[in-house]
């Protein structure tokens, strides 16, 4: 009977890290904003079938980057999730909190037991009737949660992005300057054909997903409403 190889905890809690932090650096940036229209979320995708934002309930939206298949797993748990629970108990009790934590449970369970960690990083974000009430969710590849509000960063991005998001955002954020603080995140060489956005509506009955049609370009281009 051959002896396995010893391998230190640290060591091998570090080499996982490693191997998923640059699977999720290498998938194309992601962005989610808090505006005063609801939340914008936006994602390089060149793909013209294949989804990496998409709506999970009423008012709770996804966004994924990463190994496609791997997310796109999560996504689909993550709806069926939020059905049954929805017809199980109330559909109320379905919130980005929970499912941000149903996340995190798997995520957590494929990096310390599993033979590969999942190369993924999601957000979940739950649009409110006020901004302040907006819950934006980031959970990583180790299944830790962070609580982004009012915005998140997804993916390979860099640390001026970061930068940009942090000084251009304020309370009350009119939807053309959430498009061109997303753009910028993204990259100004993200073509706009190549840009997957949508936004959970503030103040809609129901179900508050939509998909944008128009460029953040176009959109950041809107004229400002005259002040009274």
């Amino acid at each position: 009977m051959t002896v396995p190889y010893y391998v230190p905890p640290e060591q091998l809690i570090k080499d996982r890290a490693d191997f998923a932090r640059r699977g999720v650096a290498r998938g194309r940036p992601a962005v989610v904003i808090s505006a005063a229209d609801g939340i914008l979320l936006a994602t390089h995708n060149p793909s013209r079938a294949l989804v990496k934002i998409s709506e999970v309930y009423d008012r709770i939206a996804f966004a994924g980057v990463g190994k496609y298949n791997e997310f796109e797993a999560l996504r689909v748990a993550g709806i069926r999730y939020a059905d049954l629970r929805g017809y199980a108990y109330d559909r109320s009790d379905v919130t980005a909190r929970g499912l941000a934590g149903a996340y995190a449970q798997t995520i957590a369970a494929a990096f310390t037991a599993e033979p590969k960690p999942m190369e993924v990083e999601v957000a979940v974000a739950e649009v409110g009737h006020a901004q302040a009430a907006d819950a934006v969710f980031l959970v990583s590849y180790d299944g830790s949660v962070n609580d982004e509000h009012p915005w998140a960063l997804l993916g390979g991005v860099q640390a001026q992005a970061r930068l940009d998001l942090a000084a251009g955002w304020r309370p009350g954020l009119p939807l053309a300057q959430a498009a061109a603080l997303a753009q910028a995140a993204l990259g100004p060489e993200v073509p706009a054909a190549e840009v997957e956005a949508a936004l959970l509506r503030r103040g809609v009955a129901g179900r508050a997903f939509s998909r944008l049609t128009t460029p953040l370009a176009r959109l950041a281009e809107a004229p400002k409403k005259p002040a009274r």
